[in-house]
């Protein structure tokens, strides 16, 4: 199954000669699972030409908010709604679950609760899972057609399911530890507190749990083409 990445931001220029872009994070993640990828740097205004060109699509992190006024905002939030409209699966992952959630009728917002940052737990009603986190936005409320399928005590709609078209997160499965660490050398000083950055730090020897949320995004989707082709058969 081909699936498109949206590139809706990069990786910081000292960490990415180490880590490699966003792209490239989840291709690791996802990778033996069944799936192929297409990128597209939406961020600088790369778009599919049609939600068909690709049978799913992943969107990335960014630095951006999907509130600010960017060039790609609006055209990526189009997409989203003819892609639900097509039925052509979309996951979301931070940035991207809350584009996902803005474009369909939520409301996001930089969180008075301030920053999650470092391994955090995300209770899925049937698991709980690790995760690592780096965001102050979040959606604070979340559209009438999403489910809310995962929470933390930071982040109430921290997981949604838009019937069995969407599905997005506000954690980052695909960032390592060391990547994160990296981001707090990088961009955390000044902006995050310093309390905050060191309490994830001593996080960092617990596991984390991406592998368990990678096998729910590739089943997401294959459970999606597998669903599609039997309707297709079905109209033969």
């Amino acid at each position: 199954m081909q699936i498109g990445i949206l590139q809706t931001g990069a990786s910081p220029d000292a960490l990415r000669a180490e880590h490699g872009d966003y792209p490239d994070f989840f291709e690791r993640l996802l990778a033996d699972r069944g799936l192929t990828f297409r990128r597209y740097h939406v961020e600088a205004m790369e778009f599919p030409a049609d939600v068909h060109e690709c049978e799913g699509w992943l969107i990335t992190g960014s630095r951006h908010g999907a509130y600010e006024d960017h060039p790609f905002i609006k055209p990526l939030e189009a997409f989203i709604r003819s892609a639900y409209d097509a039925k052509v699966p979309v996951v979301g992952v931070c940035f991207g679950h809350q584009i996902i959630a803005q474009a369909m009728g939520g409301k996001v917002e930089k969180f008075a609760g301030g920053w999650s940052v470092g391994p955090t737990e995300y209770d899925f009603g049937d698991e709980t899972l690790r995760l690592n986190a780096w965001h102050r936005d979040q959606v604070t409320e979340k559209p009438e057609s999403a489910e809310v399928v995962a929470s933390s005590e930071f982040c109430q709609n921290a997981a949604l399911l838009y019937d069995d078209r969407m599905f997005s997160v506000q954690a980052h499965p695909e960032f390592s530890n060391d990547f994160v660490d990296g981001l707090m050398r990088t961009r955390g000083p000044g902006l995050v507190p310093d309390d905050l950055m060191a309490a994830a730090r001593d996080q960092f020897a617990k596991p984390l749990d991406d592998a368990g949320m990678a096998g729910r995004i590739a089943s997401f989707f294959l459970t999606h083409q597998a669903r599609s082709n039997g309707a297709e058969k079905l109209r033969a």
